[in-house]
């Protein structure tokens, strides 16, 4: 049976773990080649890549580029085209969170959020765009979250780049419309990964709370499902916009959150 993104490549930034591993396992299933980036323990993210390569039948590459600084930006871009060509879909979703009160928020946490969430996503999509008009096919997709159409106190930075991600989103769906590229954001709202669930003894301690109470008092709080959206639900909205059915979906914004910003 063929498999439906059989010579394609895809880039996923931050994605040696979490949302971002999921959206790499999925598009490799499909038969893509898939570039990875992101941080961790070496032996762990070869495992991974090699699971990848195993799952799809063609290549997986790793790139630990740190994406807050353009010029590596840019030799991680310049590495995918030298291995495949150019880069057919790419994923943003490397992001990092600081919590603040805005007349505290300390500077240097504003400008590392602002580069990895938002900026990055910027240099990716420049330099992916033009062998996407080439080939007159591509996707883009922005992990934007809940907080690029709501706000919470404290998220000053994190707020603005999702927000940001999302008018940015927008403008590039239009530029590239007439070219074959789609461009969209998946905005999650709490999901299960090992960072949330790492989170939990902690707030148990600071709150006095159970396990329970922990999950569906301050976690859920805000999605009404009550229920934590999975890495596999917000790769399988990664490939669904990557197929020939979501030609016509662009410059979206897609919640998956519980109904969170229903509200």
């Amino acid at each position: 049976m063929s498999k439906s993104l059989t010579g394609k490549t895809a880039l996923i930034t931050g994605s040696t773990s979490g949302i971002g591993l999921a959206y790499a396992k999925a598009l490799a299933g499909e038969g893509a080649n898939v570039v990875i980036n992101g941080f961790g323990d070496a032996d762990a993210i070869e495992k991974e890549r090699l699971e990848l390569e195993s799952l799809s039948g063609a290549k997986a590459l790793y790139s630990g580029h740190d994406l807050t600084k353009a010029d590596e930006i840019e030799a991680m871009m310049a590495q995918a085209a030298d291995a495949f060509g150019g880069v057919d879909i790419l994923i943003n979703n490397a992001g990092t969170q600081h919590v603040s009160p805005v007349e505290d928020f300390p500077v240097d946490k504003w400008n590392l959020i602002i580069a990895l969430n938002l900026t990055s996503a910027f240099h990716t999509t420049r330099l992916a765009v033009p062998y996407m008009k080439s080939k007159k096919w591509g996707r883009i997709i922005q992990t934007a979250s809940a907080h690029s159409k709501a706000a919470s106190p404290f998220k000053s930075a994190y707020v603005t780049a999702k927000h940001g991600l999302a008018g940015f989103t927008k403008t590039v769906a239009l530029e590239v419309a007439t070219f074959g590229i789609t461009a969209n954001c998946i905005s999650p709202g709490y999901v299960w990964t090992p960072l949330v669930e790492n989170q939990i003894p902690d707030t148990m301690k600071a709150r006095n709370m159970t396990r329970e109470q922990v999950m569906n008092d301050v976690l859920l709080a805000g999605q009404p499902t009550k229920e934590f959206v999975t890495v596999e639900q917000v790769a399988a909205m990664a490939l669904f916009l990557c197929s020939d059915a979501a030609a016509n979906i662009t410059g979206a914004n897609m919640s998956i959150d519980g109904g969170w910003t229903a509200q």
